[in-house]
């Protein structure tokens, strides 16, 4: 998974057409060391969709804009609105991403 490096590289990742998964993470979260065991598989099983990283600390006002607050986090963005909010208690199993994924088409 691309980790977002720059605040140009985010707003370009937000605004594509497509579902854009970002996962807000920190270095030192053990929630998020879990979830980076197990969130290969199921980018695999969800090829349509565009995964990445951000760091909320590292960007912060972007986490603060968006809600976050609880990492990890996943926020699904599609022509630059956010279109889904995964919080950090719903995102500790690979089936309650997969399942969240899933309910994505409905929210467009």
């Amino acid at each position: 998974m691309e980790r977002i490096q720059s605040e140009q590289q985010y707003l370009d990742t937000i605004n594509s057409d497509g579902f854009t998964v970002i996962k807000f993470d920190t270095t030192w979260c053990p929630d998020c060391k879990n979830l980076d065991r197990f969130i290969g598989d199921v980018i695999d099983q969800h090829k349509d969709k565009t995964f990445y990283a951000l760091d909320a600390e590292k960007f912060q006002p972007f986490a603060e804009e968006n809600g976050v607050r609880g990492i990890p986090s996943l926020l699904v963005f599609q022509n630059g609105k956010k279109i889904a909010h995964l919080h950090s208690k719903w995102a500790k199993t690979p089936s309650q991403i997969s399942e969240y994924l899933e309910t994505l088409e409905s929210k467009v």
